[in-house]
């Protein structure tokens, strides 16, 4: 999957940019009320064990 398939993913679900760091996008879930950093490498693809992180911190 790609980080823009996973952002479009947690829209879907709900979650929100909260705000920009330096290197990453910051987004929240409100179904878990977390707050996790999203790559901002649109066409790369995420490796598997940081979108099973991304994914359990939002909740999917």
């Amino acid at each position: 999957m790609k980080y823009s398939e996973l952002k479009r993913l947690l829209r879907k679900n709900g979650c929100t940019i909260d705000h920009e760091g330096g290197n990453h996008e910051i987004w929240y879930s409100p179904k878990t009320g977390n707050m996790f950093p999203v790559g901002r490498h649109d066409s790369e693809e995420v490796k598997p064990n940081t979108l099973a992180s991304i994914k359990r911190q939002a909740g999917i």
